[in-house]
């Protein structure tokens, strides 16, 4: 006697589930940080963004002055990542999320 797939399927599928999402909620995903495998935040800067925002962000140009922003990390990190239309390109798809924290840095660091 065979036994359909639906009914097995259907008999096994709440087990793997519930599985499945125990182990993702023992092993919550890390926060990104950035790794020394990581070009220096300051490089990333000067390559991809100086040309916009000048003096190294301390300084308005195309782009606003970044030194002393009031914008709240995840303003920024957003920003980078997805860009402002017709102002400034996404790097979401060029940067890991690590690369963006060391450009977080770079900006957060920087006086005037």
């Amino acid at each position: 006697m065979r036994i359909p797939l639906l009914v097995v399927s259907a008999i096994v599928w709440p087990f793997l589930s519930t599985a499945a999402f125990t182990q993702q909620a023992a092993n919550p995903l890390p926060q990104a940080e950035a790794s020394p495998d990581d070009i220096e935040g300051g490089k990333m800067f000067a390559t991809t963004c100086g040309f916009c925002h000048q003096e190294g962000g301390r300084h308005a140009g195309r782009g606003p002055k970044l030194s002393k922003s009031e914008r709240s990390d995840e303003y920024l990190i957003e920003r980078i990542k997805k860009g402002k239309v017709g102002a400034m390109p996404a790097y979401g798809s060029v940067f890991s999320d690590g690369q963006i924290i060391a450009i977080l840095a770079y900006i957060r660091g920087l006086d005037d």
